[in-house]
């Protein structure tokens, strides 16, 4: 399950990501609300988690923004303000949910938790192409010869391109999404990854391959070579 933390406190944006990693989620944190919604319009989330008070735009800006594109993901409010009137303004605006600062790590892994519960009706645990599968809750990449359990940044970055296939995703998009703005590691343990999950491919006799788009970045296809 993919979370998405929109949050210009650093510290407290990190903590987070620490907090939904351990308990096996994959998270993405982003610190002003036009990044925040770029990437739940481009990405494939499960659950938004907002700060109100946030840099280019309000959290409550960008939930009114997704609602009136029809997007259904849950969001959970983090905020300072605590007011009655500010709750109310918050869920008016779309959110599902409403936790003020200072929470405990406990309560906020509840609230994802029970968001999580909202959508696991319709985001599969199992998501394929072509012959291959990735369970998403065991980490386990499969065909009809064998199967391999992926490491967690192989995990996230194959269920980028499982959940998206045919879009090409940049190494710097993927720098972005799965090692985060503030990573000490180089372009290249990106790169490094995609000739891991190729090799793990090809053991596997996948009929779907990372394909190089020149220029651009990189697409998960299916060989239709294989299908004749």
């Amino acid at each position: 399950m993919r979370i998405l933390i929109a949050e210009d406190e650093n510290e407290i944006a990190k903590a987070l990501k620490v907090i939904l990693e351990r308990s096996r989620y994959c998270v993405d944190t982003v610190d002003n609300g036009g990044d925040a919604l770029d990437y739940i319009i481009n990405g494939n989330y499960d659950i938004a988690v907002l700060d109100i008070m946030m840099p280019v735009m309000d959290g409550l800006t960008v939930i009114q923004k997704i609602r009136a594109r029809n997007f259904n993901i849950p969001v959970l409010l983090l905020t300072a303000k605590s007011e009655v009137e500010d709750r109310v303004a918050g869920l008016n605006a779309g959110a599902d949910d409403y936790l003020p600062k200072p929470f405990a790590t406990s309560e906020f892994i509840a609230r994802i938790k029970a968001l999580s519960r909202r959508v696991s009706t319709y985001t599969p645990d199992i998501v394929s192409l072509g012959n291959t599968s990735l369970d998403c809750t065991s980490f386990l990449l499969s065909t009809p010869t064998d199967s391999v359990k992926l490491n967690n940044k192989e995990f996230q970055m194959m269920e980028i391109f499982m959940r998206s296939p045919h879009a090409v995703f940049s190494a710097e998009r993927f720098m972005e999404r799965i090692w985060g703005y503030d990573s000490d590691s180089e372009i290249d343990v990106v790169w490094a990854y995609i000739a891991f999950l190729r090799k793990k491919l090809k053991v596997l006799k996948a009929d779907i391959e990372i394909q190089t788009v020149r220029g651009a970045g990189y697409s998960l296809e299916e060989l239709t070579w294989k299908k004749s």
